[in-house]
């Protein structure tokens, strides 16, 4: 039987599996904390910083990942703080100038408050959430996929950039991929990236809860972890 711990996010206090990541906890409870790179049951690698929430002790004050943080007895979490509200808003605006052309980026850009780009816009391909590298290592056990590379040379890569016989083309890699949906008036041509904002509508129903899950439709297409919740 699991045993559980108390914590407190933004002033509800619930009851989450001890050992559970406290993004885990919250969409348990339909507390919406926006993700990207998460996905339930995989290693977390906090590479979107999406879910970033304040953790209080001691009168202080410390900003994390929550998809990697795991839950406390009596821990205390603000996950919709004007502080943390306002980062996440910026790095999803950053997510959006790095790839506009990903629907599951500009999804969740609406979804945290993103109306604006003030960055260039560099219309990459990949935002290396990991999101194909850990289900290739940790779903199916193939380790097709690995990251190569530092800083801005990483990338994702088959071994010698040529498809191993041990690749099981299971297509997972591209299933969970945030690219591979582009935006529904369809794909961007260099120069003319924008931020797509047509789905701002879904979000009508929730003005009033901002924090809370509301089922909308936002990143259906890419698997979303809120509508597993």
């Amino acid at each position: 039987m699991s045993e559980y711990v108390k914590i407190t996010i933004d002033g509800a206090e619930i009851q989450a599996i001890q050992g559970s990541s406290v993004l885990d906890a919250a969409l348990d409870y339909g507390i919406c904390i926006p993700a990207l790179c998460h996905v339930r049951g995989m290693t977390p690698i906090a590479a979107c910083r999406l879910c970033i929430v304040e953790v209080i002790k001691n009168g202080r004050s410390k900003v994390t990942a929550s998809c990697s943080l795991e839950v406390e007895e009596g821990m205390v979490i603000l996950a919709h703080s004007e502080k943390i509200v306002k980062a996440r808003k910026n790095i999803a605006e950053m997510l959006v100038a790095e790839a506009p052309n990903s629907r599951a980026v500009q999804d969740m850009a609406v979804r945290c408050g993103v109306r604006e780009v003030r960055y260039s816009f560099n219309n990459k391909n990949c935002i290396l959430c990991g999101r194909c590298v850990r289900a290739c290592s940790e779903v199916w056990q193939s380790k097709s996929l690995g990251f190569v590379g530092r800083g801005s040379d990483r990338h994702v890569a088959l071994p010698f950039d040529k498809r191993p016989e041990y690749c099981k083309r299971c297509n997972a890699c591209i299933d969970l991929c945030p690219m591979t949906i582009t935006p529904c008036p369809g794909p961007m041509k260099k120069g003319e990236e924008a931020l797509c904002g047509l789905c701002e509508a879904q979000l009508s129903m929730a003005e009033e809860i901002p924090d809370t899950c509301v089922d909308c439709r936002l990143g259906e297409g890419f698997d979303c972890i809120r509508q597993k919740a």
